[in-house]
């Protein structure tokens, strides 16, 4: 690999796993190296090679006894029934019929075997399906609008832009080994539906007066993510016209390969070189790596809607419908997916689309059949009118499944969830994340409320507590929600939430979001809040 040298100047300044890639590339996990270990079996494989197989898109699960768990990509989460039947056929045949909506729109399976990977890849593939790179420190799932091509709130259908980037990257050599994981989003939706402030590069909707023509397409953002050191990705002065994007993703792409921080894996994403660079600086060596570009145009990105679809809507296309169905956190059965697929055939023309809200829509259903589709037994518990609080509860995969988690979230949220839809009367949605780790892939930052697991310790031992932060928000004004003082056991959860928002609700001026009262009345407000709802707690 020509580049190879700019980051072997000093190895002093290469931590370890930098020193297991250019022994070999993550890429060589993929089939040989994974058939390999299918026919010698769990314990012959190695450390060095463990960590390689986030590459084919497969973490170890916890507690690390022989069992994966694997992602796979689904491009702007838009997913054919084939596709969709041969997802649940995996997750019934090898994953105990677990099927999980990430909240980057992939599925993802439990309870793997190695011994049955190759048969898993070869299904995969088989349906137009992948699970390369899913993970790894390479471009990972493009996040796009899953409405694309029927939103009637988009400039542009960016399923082939989507495509286009995904198939560039994918399985590319020359940016399979970047300093860390690397996250994109491409959406002409002007609710900002591909969440572009916490991806390390996002294009969003805009237009430009160019040779006396309206132009349609797109605004750069750089520098989004989150974990334990959250950052909001900053706009690049570019205009960039579709035809450009992917240019514009290898350029950014191969700056942060070739510039990107290798020495500590806590902070090597792009977010931190492009904290140090400036936005400026960045721009000006895009500019050398891409040629010039126009200045921006006009932002076309109006507010933000949580990626929320539930509900029965038109679509741009005269006499169709899609309807967003609620996925209580993200989790399905293989039957259920099964089911979804059958629906979507019979009443649309074969599409299912995820979101990164961990839920799924049902698209191109015709007027006339709407009625028929909604009373379909499955639409029951995957409602398009969910209960208010569960229709807005995210949730990563705690520990249940993954070795960086604390805590217990999956099931715990979805509790809350229903504990609140039963105590809390409100006609206004809440957002509320919850994470087992500071890694945060329930994205608790941009959340109304959100909770990060940990442990407290108790006369009784050790217990599930949660740190809750709030007033997190995306789009035009997009701000991290702010940290609360005073741990909460996880049992005391569902009742200190509820005051908090009970408190929302009595002070809370006509029609004004948790968000906006959050900024109104200020943090300290809800601090002295959870401070007397916890002495009562306590008492």
């Amino acid at each position: 690999m020509a580049y190879e040298a700019v980051w072997t100047k000093d190895p002093s300044k290469l931590n370890k796993m930098e020193f297991v890639k250019l022994e070999k590339d993550g890429l060589d996990i993929i089939r040989t190296i994974i058939e390999k270990y299918s026919h010698e079996g769990y314990d012959a494989i190695t450390p060095d090679d463990m960590n390689l197989f986030k590459w084919a898109g497969v973490y170890e699960q916890k507690p690390k006894d022989g069992y994966f768990m694997m992602r796979v990509r689904i491009n702007s989460g838009v997913l054919t029934s084939d596709q969709a039947r041969g997802l649940a056929d995996i997750g019934k045949v090898y994953g105990r019929d677990l099927v999980d909506i990430t909240t980057r729109q992939a599925i993802q399976f439990h309870w793997l075997r190695v011994e049955n990977l190759p048969d898993i890849f070869k299904r995969l593939e088989q349906v137009g399906l992948y699970s390369w790179e899913a993970c790894g420190d390479c471009p990972r799932t493009i996040v796009g609008n899953p409405l694309a091509g029927i939103d009637k709130d988009e400039l542009m259908d960016t399923n082939d832009l989507v495509n286009q980037v995904n198939d560039f990257f994918l399985l590319n050599r020359d940016f399979s080994n970047l300093p860390r994981k690397y996250k994109m989003s491409i959406s002409s939706n002007i609710y900002n539906s591909g969440h572009a402030e916490i991806q390390c590069l996002a294009f969003t909707p805009a237009t430009k007066v160019i040779d006396g023509q309206e132009v349609i397409g797109f605004h750069a953002w750089v520098g989004g993510g989150l974990s334990a050191k959250p950052h909001l990705a900053q706009q690049l002065d570019i205009f960039i016209r579709p035809e450009e994007v992917l240019k514009v993703a290898t350029g950014v792409t191969t700056i942060y390969r070739d510039n990107g921080y290798r020495e500590k894996r806590h902070h090597a994403r792009l977010k931190f070189l492009v904290a140090d660079w400036g936005v400026e600086k960045f721009k000006e060596e895009l500019l050398k790596e891409i040629g010039d570009m126009p200045s921006r145009g006009e932002d076309k990105v109006v507010g933000w809607n949580g990626a929320y679809f539930d509900g029965v809507h038109p679509q741009k296309q005269e006499g169709l419908n899609y309807v967003g169905l609620n996925v209580p956190v993200g989790r399905m059965n293989s039957d259920e997916l099964i089911e979804l697929a059958r629906l979507s055939d019979e009443y649309g023309s074969g599409t299912l689309r995820t979101t990164v809200s961990q839920n799924i829509i049902l698209s191109d259903i015709p007027t006339e059949k709407v009625d028929a589709l909604l009373k379909e037994t499955i639409l029951q518990r995957l409602t398009p009118f969910p209960e208010r609080f569960m229709s807005r509860t995210v949730s990563c995969t705690g520990n249940e499944f993954c070795n960086l988690a604390v805590v217990e979230t999956k099931e715990r949220a979805r509790l809350v969830a229903q504990y609140l839809d039963e105590h809390v009367d409100l006609d206004e949605a809440v957002r509320i994340h919850f994470v087992g780790c500071p890694n945060a892939c329930g994205q608790k930052q941009i959340a109304d409320i959100g909770l990060q697991g940990s442990l407290v310790k108790t006369p009784n031992g050790t217990v599930d507590a949660f740190d809750i932060a709030i007033g997190g928000i995306l789009g035009p004004g997009a701000t991290f929600n702010k940290p609360l003082k005073g741990r909460v056991k996880g049992d005391d959860v569902p009742y200190v939430l509820a005051q908090l928002i009970e408190f929302y609700k009595a002070n809370r001026s006509e029609e004004e979001s948790f968000h906006a009262f959050v900024g109104r009345v200020g943090i300290e407000a809800f601090q002295s809040k959870l401070t007397e709802v916890l002495t009562v707690v306590a008492s």
